[in-house]
């Protein structure tokens, strides 16, 4: 990716291609990566490595972690969406190391990760997982307390009795 024109690059993606130790290969999927950003997302971090076929880019965003590999005549792209990656692993040698994903049922390696770009990615998509996880829990508890509310509301029209709305409340206070 040396040598490069920043220029051409989204300011977000000219940000993380600064913040990157290695930059040495995934120069085509640089290029490319505007093109498979969804509207409105934001690269974070960026980092190169080998997953499946060969050495692409992988990418950060705000929404998802994603890997792009571009041949001259194909391209592969893998996103894992940060609401569905439960774990995220960091394994590290001397130079390089090995960054894990599980996601829903998926587990997807990426080798070769220079150890720092691997450490700093691996860390804010934790800093994401953990926030999107808070998130999730905050939102199921809004509804399961408009359900307590609404079984209330049930229980004082003289729909539910004593017993079912108690044995209801404590069913949905168990979940929270």
């Amino acid at each position: 990716m040396a040598g490069d024109d920043e220029d051409d690059l989204r300011p977000d993606i000219a940000a993380a291609r600064r913040l990157m130790r290695l930059t040495a290969g995934g120069g085509r999927e640089l290029r490319r990566l505007e093109w498979v950003l969804h509207d409105g997302e934001t690269v974070e971090r960026l980092a190169t490595g080998i997953h499946g076929r060969g050495v692409g880019l992988l990418a950060l965003t705000d929404r998802r972690l994603l890997f792009l590999r571009r041949g001259r005549l194909s391209q592969t792209l893998e996103d894992f969406p940060i609401a569905r990656i439960t774990t995220v692993q960091w394994h590290v040698s001397v130079l390089s190391g090995t960054i894990t994903v599980f996601a829903t049922g998926v587990k997807a390696d990426i080798t070769n990760v220079h150890k720092d770009d691997g450490r700093e990615l691996t860390e804010r998509l934790r800093e994401r997982i953990a926030t999107t996880s808070a998130a999730e829990a905050e939102a199921a508890g809004a509804v399961i307390i408009e359900q307590i509310r609404r079984l209330g509301e049930l229980h004082a029209d003289g729909v539910l009795t004593d017993e079912e709305f108690a044995e209801k409340k404590a069913e949905l206070l168990r979940r929270l």
